[in-house]
């Protein structure tokens, strides 16, 4: 038998109406767009020959253009700062979320 989800400390019901945000399902989602931008972004430094990587190399530890390791790097670091960002931004919307929301 499958193991079940563990639930939420907040229901479906708190996420549907905005109460709630849970860190995982944002970080999840950051980190997805952040990957797909980096994938984007490092296809059209190669098709177009422009020196977007610049940017990358400064803000990915380890990053280099371009081989296949360092490629895989750059997309698990983007990744992995979608997830960071859920984690602080999560939390800190969901308590002033809580602070100021008129009751």
């Amino acid at each position: 038998m499958p193991a079940r989800p563990r639930k939420a400390d907040f229901s479906t019901e708190d996420i549907i109406m905005g109460n709630k945000l849970d860190w995982r399902v944002v970080g999840l989602t950051t980190g997805s767009f952040l990957a797909v931008s980096y994938v984007i972004c490092v296809a059209y430094d190669l098709a177009f020959d422009q020196r977007m990587y610049e940017a990358w190399l400064k803000l990915l530890p380890g990053f280099t253009w371009l081989t296949w390791p360092s490629f895989l790097l750059g997309l698990v670091e983007t990744f992995l700062y979608g997830i960071y960002i859920g984690l602080v931004f999560a939390p800190l919307y969901n308590f002033f979320a809580s602070t100021f929301s008129p009751r």
